[in-house]
């Protein structure tokens, strides 16, 4: 018997086939030769999914709560790694959204999973959906500017 849960094992052998068709030569006969934003993009989805692969296939520990959100939360990983991929790549405004909501939803997702077996919340980053470009010298001063007014007027702050 498997100690992967059965609706875990057909989402990834579901997956799994998606993509093996998608990398077969039936599939790549019919395509057009792939542009470079989505070579890139299959490139990051390929690794976001490889990881995803990767992680979920858990040992046991004999919790089933643990061992759930041990495979879901890399599950959900994965759907973030592949709305990023689309965010850099995609140009269709409703998919664009639709990606966003899918890294809220999930990122919520995984540290509710994560409270309710008690275990550590992961380390906060800045969103990988927006770009990260260097401040010009004016807006760090601006910024710290505007943080020390509001630090001022907002007693419950400190």
């Amino acid at each position: 018997m498997s100690t992967i849960p059965a609706s875990i094992r057909r989402l990834t052998l579901a997956a799994a086939a998606a993509f093996a068709y998608l990398g077969s030569p039936a599939f790549a006969a019919d395509a057009p030769p792939a542009a470079p934003d989505e070579s890139a993009f299959l490139s990051e989805n390929d690794a976001a999914m490889t990881k995803m692969m990767d992680d979920m296939a858990i040992k046991p520990s004999g919790d089933i709560a643990r061992d759930f959100v041990a495979m879901m939360a890399p599950h959900h990983q994965g759907a973030i790694d592949m709305a990023q991929a689309y965010l850099r790549y995609g140009q269709n405004e409703q998919l664009r959204r639709v990606a966003q909501e899918i890294i809220v939803e999930q990122q919520q997702e995984i540290i509710a999973m994560r409270i309710a077996v008690g275990l550590p919340l992961p380390p906060s980053a800045p969103a990988a959906t927006q770009q990260q470009t260097a401040p010009s010298p004016g807006a760090a001063h601006a910024e710290h500017a505007t943080h020390h007014s509001m630090s001022m007027t907002s007693p419950a702050n400190h």
